[in-house]
Formats: structure tokens, C-alpha cells, sequence
């Protein structure tokens, strides 16, 4: 019996301490801005009370007392605003210094948090520098090892695999998270690789395109069409003088052969019938050619008895 009594002390002694007690809230701030810390209603308690806002459970922010003006240290005097209504406060131009857990603490019959944030103070990110730089090459294809580093020493690297037209991710560090929560991220879309630089307040990036991925092999291929082009039309304007050549050959020998054996229709009856066809075409002309042909006759036998 007694065992069951200290076990139900402790467990409303368990309860007591963590009745009230809020979920922490993580805010980031960007170094130099404000930040609002707030109350829900049903937090703030109806009766007699004293709220305070501390800064990691020692430093005291601003008291609120009923029937009271609210107090604030002479360290945040002009960088603490505050509202009586609903018992927010606003902390300006924070600083690195300032990062830390804030809650605000009711006091009445008993103490308990009825808020919590931890706010994280940052600075923008510095911008961010991208180096794209060719490793290796081969006749179809080349590896390129891009760098994405940033001014805080932090850095990724990736390489890519591209022919002369595309490229693709495939080895090394894609993205990376700092522990002061930092994010560094390169990846490829379409024609361009791209380096994100980021914290939870700020980003940057860069972005470079890769318009020629492999310049030695498409510089090669390139040379390779030039020399194809001018062997095609080396032959092809062989291929149009042999045709020229042997049309040219064979138009001359028909006119050759045309001229030879051209022969007048009329032919007068004196020519000689043996005639040669190689003669001057002036004794082809058609003239008359007259010869008086006689026959010779044996004496007459009664002549001569």
C-alpha cells in the first residue's frame, strides 16, 4: 500500500512540473531585423498575475504586473517594444548575441511557461562561386568536375558526364548541410548547372551554361565534315568533267564521221566511177563533164586484096 502511494507522489509530482508548460517555437532571424514574440489568449491567466519575459531563464526582458507600468533593463532600453493588451513583445535589431531561448513565465499560485521560442540569429549568406573544369576526354564523350564553393571555406563538388550535346549528373557531392545549418546544393537543369547557397534567412546562387561540353571532340568532329565535304566534292566535280569529257569525245567523232561521208545526191555523168570519197569537196561540185569516145574499126579485108 505504501509502495502505491510513493509511486502516485511521484507521478503527480512529474505532472505538476509540466503542467503549463509550452512547445518550444524555432524562429530564425536575419542579423539587424526584429522579432515578435507572442502569447496565446488562452495562455495569459485571468486573475492576479506576474508575467515576465526572460532570455535563457536570466535575463529579464520586460515585467508586466498588474495595476503597474512594465519594466525594462537599461540593456534593452529602445530595442524592446511591448504591448499591454496582449503582453507581446517585439526585440529589434537583433544580433548574433541575441540567439538563445526566450520564455515568457506566469506567476501566480505557481510558476509556469506559457511560451517558448529559441531564436537563432544569421547572417545572409555571402555569395557563392561555380568553376566548371574538363578532366578527362574520349572520342565520344567527356567528364567535367564542377565546384561550387563559398567565401566560409565550405565547398561541393560533382562531375558530369556529357557528349557534344548533353549532359548528365552522375558522380561526387550533389548537396551538403553545414552544422551551422547551411545549405549547399548543385544540380543540372537543362543546358545550365546551378549552385544554391542557402540558410534558413537568406540564399544565393550562380548559374553558368554549358553551351559547347566537349569543344575538342565536336572541333574534331568538326574537322572530320569539313574533310568528308571536300572529298564528296572533289569527286563529284570529277564525276561532271569525265561526263563532260566523254560527251565533248563522242559529239566530234559524229561530226567527224557526218563530214566524210557527206555525199552530193547529183552526180553528173562524166565522174569516174573509182572515184576516191577522200578527195577536195570542190570535185564533188556538180559540173558536166563531156569526152568524145571513138571506136576503133580493122581495116577492110577487100581493101587490101
Amino acid at each position: 500500500m505504501r509502495r502505491v502511494s510513493f509511486v502516485s507522489a511521484v507521478f503527480l509530482v512529474y505532472s505538476y512540473q509540466f503542467a503549463g508548460s509550452s512547445a518550444l517555437t524555432h524562429v530564425f532571424v536575419r542579423k539587424g531585423k526584429d522579432v515578435l514574440l507572442e502569447l496565446m489568449e488562452a495562455d495569459v491567466p485571468e486573475e492576479d498575475f506576474l508575467l515576465s519575459w526572460r532570455f535563457n531563464e536570466t535575463v529579464n526582458l520586460v515585467r508586466f504586473l498588474p495595476g503597474t507600468e512594465p519594466r525594462v533593463p537599461d540593456a534593452y532600453t529602445g530595442r524592446v517594444e511591448f504591448s499591454v493588451k496582449n503582453y507581446s513583445v517585439k526585440l529589434k535589431n537583433l544580433q548574433e548575441a541575441d540567439s538563445g531561448v526566450y520564455t515568457a513565465q506566469v506567476t501566480g499560485d505557481r510558476e509556469q511557461t506559457v511560451a517558448e521560442y529559441n531564436v537563432t540569429v544569421q547572417d545572409p549568406v555571402a555569395p557563392v562561386e561555380l568553376t566548371v573544369n574538363s578532366v578527362s576526354n574520349s572520342s565520344d564523350s567527356c567528364n567535367l568536375t564542377v565546384t561550387c564553393s563559398t567565401q566560409d571555406s565550405h565547398h561541393i563538388s560533382s562531375t558530369l558526364r556529357c557528349d557534344n550535346q548533353t549532359c548528365s549528373q552522375e558522380g561526387g557531392e550533389r548537396s551538403k548541410v553545414t552544422t551551422s545549418g547551411v545549405f549547399l546544393h548543385v544540380y543540372l537543369v537543362n543546358d545550365s548547372i546551378i549552385c544554391n547557397y542557402s540558410n534558413q534567412v537568406s540564399w544565393t546562387s550562380s548559374a553558368k551554361m554549358i553551351e559547347r561540353p566537349c569543344p575538342q571532340n565536336a572541333d574534331s568532329n568538326g574537322t572530320t565534315e569539313i574533310v568528308i565535304g571536300t572529298v564528296v566534292f572533289v569527286i563529284a566535280g570529277l564525276g561532271v568533267a569525265i561526263c563532260l569529257y566523254i560527251k565533248c569525245s563522242t559529239g566530234r567523232r559524229k561530226k567527224c564521221v557526218n563530214t566524210i561521208y557527206e555525199v552530193p545526191q547529183n552526180i553528173g555523168p562524166g565522174r569516174p566511177l573509182n572515184q576516191s570519197p577522200t578527195e577536195d569537196a570542190s570535185s564533188l561540185s556538180p559540173t558536166s563533164t563531156y569526152a568524145l569516145v571513138t571506136f576503133h574499126t580493122r581495116p577492110d579485108q577487100s581493101t587490101k586484096t
